[in-house]
């Protein structure tokens, strides 16, 4: 073949096609898929294919605010208190931003604790 690429605006009959030729039909000897599955599944032949993921994260619709928030916060949770967190804002009609704060609203008067003007916790013991 031709190290120089084929200009478009050249006559289309001078173009090499001899390099192209149609597919050959496939080797019969070799074994089917099923048959190769099979043997490996006989032999205890662990499969490269990654495992199926045991339950999906359920799909939620997005959440977009415009709330004058702008700090972010990540937070590893389990799959059911993640769940839960969203049921309640579903159920209040809040933005997560609020829930997070009722929260810790009420985790401040379940353990006592105040807020100062600086935003540091006392706690009364």
């Amino acid at each position: 073949m031709s190290k120089n690429r084929v200009s478009i605006f050249d006559d289309p009959l001078e173009v090499d096609v001899s390099g192209f030729a149609p597919k050959k039909a496939p080797d019969q000897s070799q074994p089917s898929p099923e048959q190769i599955r099979a043997v490996a599944e006989a032999t205890s032949f662990l499969s490269r294919e990654p495992a199926k993921p045991k339950s999906k994260p359920l799909k939620r619709k997005q959440r977009r605010y415009r709330t004058g928030r702008n700090i972010q916060i990540n937070v590893k949770a389990s799959q059911e208190a993640v769940g839960v967190f969203y049921a309640i804002s579903d159920q209040k009609g809040w933005v997560l931003g609020v829930t997070f704060e009722r929260a810790l609203e009420a985790l401040q008067r379940e353990l006592g604790a105040s807020t100062n003007k600086d935003g540091k916790t006392e706690t009364s013991n």
